[in-house]
């Protein structure tokens, strides 16, 4: 979810609880807090503590915690503090920029379950982070950590996850990272998606899943095809994450604010692209 912000760049809470009701209603089965879209690398502890805290109670679908960072001491330290805001959950992201080995992956991870009772989904996302998770260190974590139960595979990497999905089977939960590849992901095992354009296009993802769950691929596939243009929306060279989501949900009536730098503030090309698509997805439905 997104974090949306006041005009003076400090947290309106006031419509961070309006959206994640409305996300709510919309059928999305959780939401995670702080996360990239969230612009947790822009938050600090105090305003993550408090938004993690102010969600998890509005509403009843699970919330998960982006508490992590690429400082291993720093990532445990707000970890620890995370159950006392009633979070059901950690989404734990690779270490950016640091790009470790797979060992030192291995040890960030296990410091971070180490400190927590609550379920940890890891994050694979290379293009961030510039290092992706290898399949037998996701196998070792999962075996290793009882609360190490679900991760999401933004790397795109099939093969990848089709095995370590086969070897661990239901010891773990695989979401596919990226909107545009879900449907291949869920053809090998992952059971839905964390997703950028779920924000204005979330019974259509719910759809998705629920076509799979229920064998009807090629109603699956017809959703995936309705789903193109908002994936190929929600991020670009010019307009990256989070930017397009916070312009859908402004021209959805959510007073979300911009985004706080090193994001620069919308402009009217992307508020007109967002304007134009929620029109076109409100007369398809209609």
């Amino acid at each position: 979810m997104v974090t949306p912000f006041r005009p003076d760049g400090t947290i309106n809470f006031d419509v961070a609880i309006q959206l994640a009701e409305h996300l709510e209603r919309e059928g999305v089965d959780g939401l995670v807090i702080g996360g990239s879209t969230g612009e947790g690398s822009s938050l600090s502890d105090k305003e993550k503590l408090e938004l993690f805290a102010c969600i998890a109670g509005a509403v009843s679908v699970p919330v998960l915690a982006g508490s992590t960072f690429a400082d291993t001491a720093r990532a445990v330290e707000l970890t620890s503090q995370v159950i006392d805001t009633g979070v059901t959950g950690i989404l734990a992201t690779t270490p950016a920029y640091a790009r470790p080995s797979q060992r030192g992956i291995k040890e960030h991870f296990a410091a971070i379950a180490q400190s927590t009772e609550l379920p940890i989904m890891l994050y694979d996302i290379p293009v961030r982070t510039g290092r992706k998770i290898a399949g037998t260190t996701t196998i070792e974590l999962v075996r290793e950590h009882s609360n190490i139960v679900a991760i999401k595979d933004a790397s795109g990497d099939t093969v990848t996850a089709a095995h370590y999905k086969a070897v661990l089977g239901d010891d773990i939960d695989l979401y596919s990272g990226d909107d545009a590849v879900l449907l291949p992901f869920m053809a090998v095992g992952a059971v839905g998606i964390v997703s950028v354009a779920a924000h204005w296009a979330a019974r259509d993802f719910v759809a998705l899943v629920s076509s799979v769950e229920q064998g009807d691929w090629e109603r699956a596939r017809a959703c995936n095809e309705t789903l193109a243009v908002s994936c190929a929306f929600e991020s670009s060279e010019s307009y990256p994450n989070p930017m397009p989501s916070k312009a859908a949900l402004r021209a959805l009536g959510f007073d979300v604010g911009q985004c706080r730098l090193p994001h620069p503030a919308s402009d009217d090309v992307l508020d007109l692209q967002a304007a134009e698509l929620m029109a076109a997805l409100r007369a398809t439905r209609a």
